[in-house]
């Protein structure tokens, strides 16, 4: 029997189309929280998200520089006046096109009550579409990163949010669902397929993308695994091709492992821990009438007590570099004098709690993660064990990611672990978010411990519009060793991370710990 041409034609394609065909699957230890792009403000999940919403621009992952993705161009017109030209022919999956409305939409929502992304639009006063392929971006003053901050803003279908009940974004601190929650309609490379939160996310290829693949992967599966040992084992037996997080432990193994290999590099992310300032009493404290962790002087016991070179050493078997600088050193506003740690002294740690009317130490509660930082809990238990040797008696409890972080922003815990990466890399993204007080726009959106200090907030707010090259570093360090000096948290490490991988992965490792999805090859 002969096949008709159009038969004979769509089983090559068929055929072709298997052959190419090639899925990529990775893991790492928790899942994302949410779909809703502006829900929740984490380095996985936006890395995650990037693969099916884009941004107007993006960073280059080979050199770092800002390129246009769903802008074409952009021109300062005025210090407050940025003009942005937006990429034609572009659609989102439900075949709508992208237009101004979208991109001010989009930009709107993130400056919504229920935003997790207002430091992404720190200095932004509104957006005007000024016609259909172009918007202006209007700021109260100067902002010498806004583009920076624009990486990060993903553009939404306004059409779609409003048809799906999904205008405002998912408010992080309830349980409350909007439809953007289980469900994307981005213009990205990938279109969401399928998700089962803590079992299995599918990408799949988005056939109608504006853009060229440099990569080959058509489908991306991604599975949480939390336990460190399932995870390596999986990919061992080739279950997935791709770790994001190995535990340190395991490396030397995997690098004498001919079928697999390492990329190591440096993450822009530090580990810390955040009090709170705010309370009159603690939770759960043994201290009745007051909060201990307002005094200087426990701040600064607690700290002396921790031994972060041990930790790295030890705990991380040397995939952490101890600091004392709430940024890590690719972020404008670091240098060496901050990126000094205290000695450890347990003894004169014991003789500022004394000071401070606590000879005998206290009870306080204490919250870690248990699967988003490398070695979390371990080093979160270390840190335990050490505050135990000046008489602090810290309560440990460690949470998973999805409930971890609702529960510290809705300001419950005593002393908190956070690790925080910059986007921007500029200080002023850590610095507004984390010690800035409590505000509008962006201010304190980190803060949840509710430090507050006046002189370093008006040194960060002359920060935010600074665009003179030789004030604006010396305004960001003088903000960060003020924070340093009132240890307004206590800094550990910045984090190196390595991604392991089969030897048929090629992938470009980002300081930012995030996969570009349009590079991924499976060889």
């Amino acid at each position: 029997m002969k096949l008709s041409n159009i038969a004979l034609c769509s089983i090559l394609v068929l055929g072709v189309t298997g052959i190419q065909a090639k899925t990529f699957k990775w893991a790492s230890a928790s899942d994302i929280a949410t779909w809703d792009i502006h829900s929740q403000n984490n380095a996985l999940q936006n890395g995650i998200h990037s693969a099916v919403y884009e941004s107007l621009m993006y960073y280059n992952s080979k050199t770092f520089k800002i390129e246009p993705v769903l802008a074409t161009s952009w021109n300062q017109l005025t210090p407050t006046q940025l003009r942005v030209n937006l990429r034609t022919g572009v659609k989102f999956h439900d075949g709508t096109p992208f237009t101004a409305d979208d991109a001010v939409f989009s930009i709107q929502r993130a400056m919504a009550k229920s935003s997790n992304f207002t430091p992404y639009i720190n200095g932004v006063d509104r957006v005007v579409k000024v016609n259909a392929t172009t918007i202006d971006v209007i700021t109260k003053g100067a902002n010498p990163v806004l583009l920076n901050q624009m990486t990060e803003l993903r553009m939404m279908s306004k059409a779609w949010a409003e048809k799906n009940n999904s205008v405002d974004p998912k408010d992080i601190k309830t349980k409350d669902e909007n439809f953007a929650h289980r469900n994307a309609n981005g213009t990205g490379p990938f279109k969401l397929k399928e998700w089962k939160a803590d079992q299995r996310l599918v990408l799949e290829k988005n056939a109608g993308w504006w853009g060229t693949m440099e990569g080959n992967a058509t489908e991306i599966i991604y599975t949480p695994i939390k336990a460190e040992a399932t995870r390596i084992a999986a990919l061992l037996t080739g279950e997935v091709d791709f770790v994001l997080d190995p535990s340190p432990q395991d490396l030397p193994r995997i690098r004498s492992n001919g079928a697999l290999k390492v990329l190591d590099g440096v993450e822009n992310r530090t580990i810390f821990f955040g009090f709170d300032h705010g309370r009159d009493e603690l939770v759960g404290s043994s201290v009745k009438g007051k909060n201990p962790l307002k005094d200087l002087r426990v701040r600064q016991a607690l700290n002396m007590a921790v031994d972060a070179e041990a930790i790295t050493r030890v705990t991380m078997r040397g995939l952490g570099q101890p600091t004392a600088a709430l940024v890590a050193p690719q972020v404008a506003g670091w240098n060496e004098q901050l990126h000094k740690r205290p000695a450890v002294d347990f003894d004169a740690a014991k003789k500022l709690l004394a000071d401070a009317g606590y000879k005998d130490g206290f009870e306080v509660d204490f919250a870690c993660p248990n699967n988003r930082y490398i070695n979390d809990e371990e080093i979160c238990q270390a840190v335990t064990a050490m505050w135990s040797r000046i008489g602090i008696k810290a309560k440990l409890r460690t949470l998973p990611l999805v409930t971890y972080f609702p529960m510290i922003q809705r300001n419950e815990a005593s002393i908190y672990m956070l690790g925080w990466g910059v986007p921007t890399f500029d200080a002023v993204y850590s610095l507004q978010s984390l010690v800035r007080t409590v505000g509008t726009g962006g201010d304190g959106n980190y803060n949840v411990g509710k430090y507050s200090n006046p002189k370093l907030d008006a040194v960060i707010d002359r920060a935010k519009t600074e665009s003179d090259q030789f004030v604006r570093p010396r305004l960001l360090a003088e903000a960060l060793e003020i924070a340093k000096n009132d240890v307004s948290h206590i800094v550990l490490h910045n984090q190196v991370i390595p991604w392991v991988m089969r030897k048929n992965i090629d992938v470009v490792h980002r300081s930012d710990n995030r996969i570009d999805w349009r590079l991924v090859k499976v060889n």
